[in-house]
């Protein structure tokens, strides 16, 4: 069976150690994951190469090894791929987003895990119920983080960002789960800091410059892996606040994906997790000084 990650960039993915480990683990001998840059305008052509003519698409005895499994989905795919899906799951439609494709009887099934790796994430730092939450960027990352928060308990959020305008579509995602959504630009985050949850998902390096004023926030969920830590999560650890980063997500995100395209429960989270962590500090080691 075959799988693979798929986004523009690609090269940087970890989602390849990720997968692998658990397939190794599990003695999924015959499975493959790989990595194809693909953007928006070539996803139509390479969805329907990839989409298999035989067996189920899982790990079920007797499927065809060079059939294909599922797809993880990045940047800038997730909300591109919608319309080329046969089906779609109510979650991913709340999210307006899908990061999984599951080939399943030769149909392509979608599926959102960025909102499983959210609140996995954050309930790995101790972080369960926030009273507020304030979330700095508007792309689909900030989608997912809203209908994580809904699943936390949360009826209301903030949303941070450069140019509202180009948040509408998260502003959708927020009118479909029935949540009150504030936004507001970034440079207003110093009225926010009081929150209980701050969530960024901002590109790396972008909320450094937030770093003095992020440092008084009870609790930081910094999407961003690498390089680790941020200057803003090193500031919210140094004043004794909660830090939660990009790789906690990015791990239980593929956990659930690989249950999905296998169709078994006994994924090996701590092997996975140890792959993707000697794989950050590989290429810590190797970046140029």
């Amino acid at each position: 069976m075959r799988a693979a990650v798929m986004g523009s960039p690609i090269a940087h993915s970890l989602s390849p150690f990720l997968h692998r480990a658990a397939y190794r683990e599990m003695g999924l001998a015959g499975w493959s994951y790989e990595a194809f840059e693909c953007d928006e305008a070539r996803l139509p052509e390479l969805l329907g190469e990839l989409t298999p003519v035989r067996g189920q698409g899982r790990a079920d005895e007797g499927a065809d090894e060079g059939a294909w499994a599922g797809l993880s989905l990045t940047m800038p795919l997730k909300r591109a791929v919608l319309p080329l899906l046969d089906t779609v799951s109510e979650l991913a439609v709340e999210v307006g987003g899908a990061n999984t494709v599951v080939f399943r009887d030769g149909r392509r099934h979608g599926d959102n895990t960025d909102v499983y790796g959210i609140v996995r994430a954050l309930a790995e730092a101790g972080v369960h119920a926030p009273r507020s939450a304030v979330v700095l960027g508007g792309g689909a990352t900030a989608a997912s983080t809203l209908v994580a928060l809904r699943d936390l308990g949360l009826h209301a959020a903030t949303l941070l960002v450069r140019e509202p305008a180009r948040a509408a579509g998260t502003a959708e995602v927020a009118e479909r789960l029935g949540m009150a959504l504030a936004v507001e630009t970034l440079d207003k985050l110093d009225v926010f800091t009081g929150a209980d949850l701050v969530v960024s998902t901002l590109p790396g390096g972008a909320a450094d410059v937030f770093a003095d004023r992020l440092a008084r926030v009870p609790a930081l969920f910094d999407v961003v892996y690498s390089p680790w830590p941020t200057r803003a999560a090193a500031a919210v650890a140094a004043a004794g606040g909660t830090v939660v980063g990009g790789f906690a997500m990015l791990l239980h995100q593929a956990v659930r994906q690989v249950e999905l395209m296998t169709g078994r429960a006994d994924v090996p989270v701590e092997a996975m997790r140890a792959a993707g962590e000697a794989e950050i500090r590989r290429r810590a080691a190797t970046a140029p000084a």
